[in-house]
């Protein structure tokens, strides 16, 4: 429906115009019955419907109307798969519309910097590509079906402690590098309708009244066209906020902050056409729900469970498989652990969805008529194990063919509002994991946890299946990889460190209280264990399947890119074992000669594909400059340098198959003035001094050559002369005379091309 905006605007009292600017309760926008503005409902997400009919709030702590669960982000994640993600997007669309709500909060996207971050369950991943494109892919799904998404938190919001005042302290690098990227990659292919601005502040900054963030980046820069809403509470100071490009304040302040800005536009302080252009886009997007209301649309539960089965199905990633799985159907299996029968499937806090429809993987089993006996063990809601229980597991485990413990992290170990202490699972899980594993040689272990956790067994046991906070289906996707009725095909969407020192946020996180330094920078997960040569348990994009793969045929377009050209990459894969099954291929890319510090490789590409016993099929992805580029501050800018790169694929981070390289030609020079303090080494190798500075020396070498006495050492080489600044040859070399020199370098560096 085409409505003129301005117009409606016009026809509003300030107070009203104000009012907009907050919710009208906890979960509801606010209306203006005269003028035919409506009041929609937003409500909680991201992995299901979290709608809240009784008392509101935003820890989950009341119950919301029954809906159902699909996987946490930390499992779809692993999925590397965006058409997956669509799907299950569009599903989430369709319950929204049935339950008549605008907009579902999320996708969750911070990046995974510590494993301890309690929420880290409900992000995507420690690296921002496939954040990026995973993000894009729920938010095209989701408003498809004509509701909005409100992606979060914006910005640099990675830990849960101290999360209402702490100051994310974080260069500009890796700010742009790391924690902006996937925000900016979802707004400009998928323009979700808002954005949530993050309860912290960034380098000393509250993020609700940022005003480089909010409308420099996010609007003027990549063009974000929807709304900023505050997350619940985040609102420091209200006037501020609105300035900056905060619009709608979530939940209301019960007329406090709307009393602010009416003040603020009486007495001069707030320009009304700031207030106008905030209520525009509010209407915006509350009109662009009402308009593709579809309330007829049918919330089917039972069709929905299964479609949460069907995806967690895929997102598992088989982390070690030392020849049990899959199991045999005449083999007799014991189950051990609590989580066999009330399996762990999501986080705490906004996220929890109210759902009856849970399926265990031991009912699914009794279901299937399968020869599985089942012992407690331990328990799955504490660090609780008798030594009676543990008796029992032990001697069940003896006479078995394979035993299948379900392992994991208690509901109270991680949620939002507090961050993890350690990586450990509950103790008595580890003492009851490795007296099993000394008795039984087929011991399989099932993860339900929402981060990496320490397996000190890792190497004693048969098997390890990775299942997340798989949702509702957890049970039935369980038992189907188990018992190979389906072929594992996730790979982790973040590294599994041996033990929690080894992570490059250990020293940092979660600061004092007050700030939290970003010491490792641009050297986040991956980027850090490769650069520093640190052993992982598993790697980024590992996963293991019950089939093989090969990689051959690489190509690539061209061996040589420059500015604006798009390099196609090409490579033949093929399943070279017994079973159908999924691949994830992944593109890395390397830079051989960079001037500045740079991750080893950084993910620029990946595709999964499914492929039959015998079959093979090609890959193509492309990338473009920006994929070889990193954020030099000195233009605020991102910045390819000439040289050589190599583009990497394989099956995971740490197993590259095929590689080629690459010569990449810009004719983009970075700024650079001349001073005493330039190094020669600099002018040497920068392409527009380097010939003059030839000239010079020719000039100096013709002169008399120092005495060096007999038995003299040659102190000065190459290398060190490279590191001295002009100012070094005063004593040689008459100080105007290098003024001179430094006038005609500086004028060289400001000709216009090479």
């Amino acid at each position: 429906m085409s409505r003129n905006l301005k117009e409606l605007i016009r026809q509003m009292t300030l107070e009203e115009k104000a009012g907009l600017c907050s919710g009208a309760d906890f979960w509801n926008t606010m209306g203006i019955e005269r003028l035919g503005i409506p009041s929609v409902m937003m409500t909680d997400g991201p992995h299901g419907l979290r709608k809240q009919e009784g008392t509101a709030d935003h820890l989950g702590l009341n119950k919301s109307v029954n809906a159902v669960c699909f996987p946490a982000a930390c499992a779809t994640a692993s999925s590397f798969d965006v058409e997956l993600m669509e799907r299950m997007g569009q599903i989430l669309g369709d319950e929204c519309q049935a339950e008549n709500v605008s907009m579902l909060l999320g996708p969750a996207v911070n990046i995974k910097r510590s494993p301890l971050c309690g929420r880290n369950f409900e992000y995507m991943s420690e690296d921002p590509y496939l954040t990026g494109k995973m993000a894009s892919a729920y938010i095209r799904g989701v408003q498809s079906k004509g509701i909005g998404t409100s992606m979060k938190h914006f910005a640099a919001n990675n830990q849960e402690t101290d999360r209402m005042q702490i100051s994310s302290e974080v260069s500009e690098r890796a700010f742009r590098e790391i924690y902006l990227p996937a925000f900016e990659e979802a707004v400009k292919k998928a323009q979700p309708k808002t954005v949530m601005c993050s309860y912290n502040k960034i380098n000393g900054v509250f993020s609700s009244e940022n005003k480089k963030l909010l409308t420099d980046i996010l609007r003027d820069e990549w063009g974000f066209e929807g709304y900023v809403v505050s997350d619940w509470g985040a609102v420091n100071d209200r006037v501020k906020g609105l300035k900056a490009g905060l619009d709608l304040e979530m939940p209301g302040s019960g007329g406090y902050n709307t009393r602010k800005i009416i003040q603020a536009v009486e007495n001069g302080e707030l320009e009304e056409e700031i207030l106008d252009r905030t209520v525009e886009r509010i209407l915006k997007v509350v009109f662009s729900y009402t308009d593709n209301r579809k309330a007829e649309t049918v919330f089917d539960r039972e069709k929905d469970h299964k479609a949460a089965a069907d995806i967690e199905t895929e997102c598992a990633v088989l982390l070690e498989n030392r020849g049990v799985l899959p199991l045999k159907k005449e083999q007799k299996v014991v189950y051990i652990g609590e989580f066999a029968k009330k399996p762990r499937y999501q986080g705490g806090g906004s996220s929890h969805i109210n759902t009856d429809s849970v399926v265990s993987a031991l009912e699914t089993a009794v279901r299937k008529g399968r020869a599985v006996e089942y012992v407690k063990g331990f328990s799955s809601e504490r660090d609780e194990m008798t030594e009676e229980e543990l008796k029992q597991a032990c001697e069940a485990a003896a006479g078995a063919d394979a035993v299948v413990i379900f392992a994991g992290l208690p509901d109270s170990f991680e949620s939002e509002g507090y961050d993890r202490n350690s990586m450990e699972l509950p103790k008595c899980q580890n003492r009851l994991i490795e007296a099993v594993a000394e008795i039984q040689k087929n011991v399989v272990v099932v993860l339900h946890n929402g981060s990496p956790v320490e397996t000190p067994w890792a190497e004693s046991v048969n098997a390890i299946l990775e299942m997340y906070l798989g949702g509702e289906g957890i049970g039935e996707a369980s038992d189907r990889l188990l018992f190979g009725e389906a072929n594992p095909g996730g790979r982790l969407a973040e590294s599994f460190p041996y033990r929690l020192e080894d992570n490059p946020s250990y020293l940092n996180f979660p600061g004092d209280g007050r700030t939290v330094l970003y010491g490792e920078d641009i050297f986040v997960g991956y980027r850090y264990y490769d650069a520093k040569k640190v052993p992982v348990r598993w790697a980024f994009g590992h996963g293991l399947s019950y089939t093989e793969f090969s990689y051959s045929n690489m190509k690539l377009s061209s061996a040589e890119m420059k500015d604006g050209d798009i390099l196609k990459v090409s490579i033949d894969v093929e399943n070279i074992g017994k079973r159908p099954g999924s691949e994830v291929v992944q593109l890395y890319v390397s830079g051989k000669n960079s001037t500045v510090p740079r991750a080893v490789k950084e993910l620029k590409g990946f595709a999964k594909v499914f492929l039959n016993p015998g079959e093979k099929k090609t890959v193509t992805m492309e990338l473009c400059a920006r994929d070889f580029a990193y954020y030099e501050t000195k233009i605020h800018d991102w910045y390819t340098p000439s040289g050589t790169y190599e583009i990497q694929i394989g099956h995971a981070s740490d197993e590259i198959r095929e590689a080629a390289e690459l010569t990449f030609t810009t004719d983009v020079l970075l700024p650079f003035t001349v001073d005493m303090t330039t190094t020669m080494g600099e002018l040497m190798n920068h392409p527009k001094t380097a010939g003059k500075m030839m000239e010079y020396l020719e000039g100096i070498s013709q002169g008399e050559e120092p005495k060096k006495e007999d038995g003299e050492v040659q102190l000065v080489t190459p290398e060190i002369i490279a590191q001295m600044p002009l100012k070094s040859f005063l004593s040689v070399i008459p100080g105007e005379a290098i003024e001179q020199m430094i006038v005609e370098l500086n004028a060289l560096c400001a000709e216009e091309g090479k």
